[in-house]
């Protein structure tokens, strides 16, 4: 099931996105060059952003490993961005295919790009829809066709509330999808930090591009204490909120020198 909700003509192509830009960040195609230039100008300016966007996207496929190997089978991926494989579904499905995905996006060449990558399965569904706008995507058809609100829930907010300005309420806007889930859902959240790096060179002169390049939202970094709130109501699993390779490596914890200059925090909580 898809809600495309534009048409073609209403897709602009005119200023960068964040999730096209993300996209290009993780060696993929689906960007315009706007986007590419933008992007590229961040990674000229601050070349850490490439590890920062293949470690959360990583911390991603750990995190929802996790969800599924604990029996969650339904999940609410929010800001889901261009796809690139292997995509939450395929990472759950890997697990059990039971598991149930609503994908939601407000970029509308996320939607184009849906059809092929995200459905094609009767438990996956994407629709457009703002995480700004919790009402809406509650209440939305296609939630009420993946997702019962009587088991618990996967609440994905991966690299996304950084794009939520601080008089936009991001905490608030948690806390109102925390209300809706039921004990026992999990939230698993990734947010951009400027505490690993000096932002009066070229790192902040990469934070501004979003800016000076008129992309279609901002970054707002935000500090460890500040990222931590957005667990109010959820009991953070080991080992806390961390930097997104030290969550559950796969491997051999990274050495301090692999995380010095890795902008991000992660987390997986549990609504208790």
């Amino acid at each position: 099931m898809t809600d495309q909700g534009f048409t073609a003509e209403q897709i602009d192509t005119s200023r960068p996105h964040p999730a096209r830009m993300y996209d290009y960040y993780l060696g993929g195609r689906d960007n315009y060059e706007v986007d590419r230039e933008a992007a590229q100008r961040v990674i000229d300016l601050f070349p850490d952003i490439v590890p920062m966007a293949l470690g959360n996207r990583r911390f991603m496929h750990r995190a929802v490993r996790h969800l599924a190997e604990s029996g969650i089978r339904q999940i609410i991926d929010i800001g889901t961005g261009i796809p690139t494989a292997p995509n939450t579904h395929q990472v759950a499905h890997e697990v059990s295919p039971d598991v149930r995905v609503a994908y939601v996006d407000n970029d509308p060449i996320v939607a184009t790009y849906a059809g092929a990558h995200l459905l094609g399965r009767g438990n996956t569904g994407f629709f457009l829809g703002d995480v700004r706008d919790p009402d809406a995507i509650l209440k939305h058809s296609t939630i009420s066709q993946l997702i019962d609100f009587d088991q618990p829930v996967g609440l994905m907010l991966v690299a996304l509330l950084h794009f939520v300005k601080d008089d936009e309420d991001p905490a608030g806007l948690v806390a109102a999808y925390r209300d809706a889930l039921p004990a026992g859902s999990y939230l698993v959240l990734s947010h951009t930090t400027g505490d690993f790096h000096q932002l009066d060179g070229d790192a902040g002169q990469a934070r501004d591009v979003y800016q000076d390049r008129g992309a279609t939202a901002t970054l707002t970094l935000r500090s460890h204490a500040e990222v931590l709130d957005f667990f109010d109501g959820f009991d953070l699993l080991e080992p806390g909120l961390v930097q997104p390779p030290a969550w559950r490596p796969d491997g051999p914890p990274p050495k301090p020198a692999d995380l010095a200059n890795v902008g991000f925090y992660a987390g997986v909580g549990i609504k208790n």
